[in-house]
């Protein structure tokens, strides 16, 4: 089964899957667009794995040395050529529905690198990339 794009859901904690409509509003409601950036030294390299990754090419392509892929709008992960910063990535990524996910994933051929289900359920599904940045997927309790 090929899966498109990564789907999402608003970001939750480890402690709680909380629905959009009631969590905190940052910096007094004012619109927030998150950009989270991943340092890579080999770009070439990175972007395969990321396509292959999240199923789908990036949204744009910024520079020779940038990609963007746009999760969900006005929410974004770019890899970004910066070799004295690749490997220290840390991101997770909270998911509606983090089995079909996983399953396309896999299919693409990766594999996680770590399976996690926390106390009250939460679960995460890891991947480290070639240069050792970490992605990791969340899902709600089952």
């Amino acid at each position: 089964m090929k899966s498109g794009p990564v789907g999402h859901r608003e970001t939750g904690t480890r402690d709680q899957a909380m629905p959009a409509r009631r969590r905190p509003a940052y910096h007094g409601g004012m619109a927030v667009d998150l950009f989270a950036g991943i340092p890579v030294n080999d770009y070439a390299a990175a972007l395969a794995w990321y396509e292959q990754l999240l199923g789908c090419p990036p949204t744009f392509v910024a520079s020779d040395t940038e990609a963007v892929w746009e999760l969900a709008e006005h929410r974004s992960v770019a890899i970004e050529q910066r070799p004295e910063h690749a490997g220290h990535a840390l991101h997770t990524i909270f998911v509606d529905d983090l089995d079909t996910l996983v399953a396309g994933i896999t299919d693409r051929g990766l594999e996680p690198t770590k399976r996690e289900t926390y106390a009250n359920g939460v679960r995460k599904v890891t991947y480290h990339d070639p240069e050792g940045n970490e992605i990791g997927f969340g899902g709600a309790p089952l």
